[in-house]
């Protein structure tokens, strides 16, 4: 088993113990969206941290999704929960990057593909190339997007 999913695990057991209603019922559905992606396909395998880590990244954009959707139907308290489940996933995530760390970043891959010939709204493709990999799961992708539309327009 994969650290990080035996962490998810190990963690999931303490809840459980705790009487943690909230932080088991995300870590039980985060285990059960690891253990679809490991059935997925032709063969059962066991997933690596970074494709562990992917799922809760999807999963933690799942209820920040939701919770915008609640708040917007008038949904308080399910945007709460929704919110509240987020919080419980970030900690298994990569620590974010800041918003200046970010538009540096951005800046460099801008000035990189105008050096390449690229100029306009339709950089932002090469710029995004430039910038994904460098970036990785650091920043959203979202995040990224915005800033990187917004250097190259701005």
């Amino acid at each position: 088993m994969t650290t990080l999913k035996s962490k998810l695990q190990d963690d999931l057991n303490a809840a459980i113990k705790g009487r943690d209603e909230l932080r088991s019922s995300t870590l039980r559905m985060t285990l059960a969206a690891i253990t679809t992606q490991e059935v997925a396909g032709k063969e059962k395998r066991e997933l690596a941290d970074d494709e562990v880590q992917a799922v809760i990244v999807k999963e933690a954009k799942k209820r920040r999704e939701a919770a915008e959707a609640f708040e917007k139907g008038g949904r308080a308290e399910s945007a709460a929960r929704e919110k509240a489940e987020g919080e419980v996933l970030a900690e298994y995530l990569p620590q974010q990057m800041s918003d200046a760390e970010l538009e540096q970043i951005v800046s460099q891959a801008v000035e990189e593909a105008k050096a390449a010939g690229a100029e306009g709204g339709r950089a932002m493709g090469q710029v995004m190339k430039i910038v994904k990999p460098k970036v990785g799961d650091k920043a959203e992708g979202g995040r990224v997007a915005a800033t990187v539309k917004r250097l190259l327009l701005g």
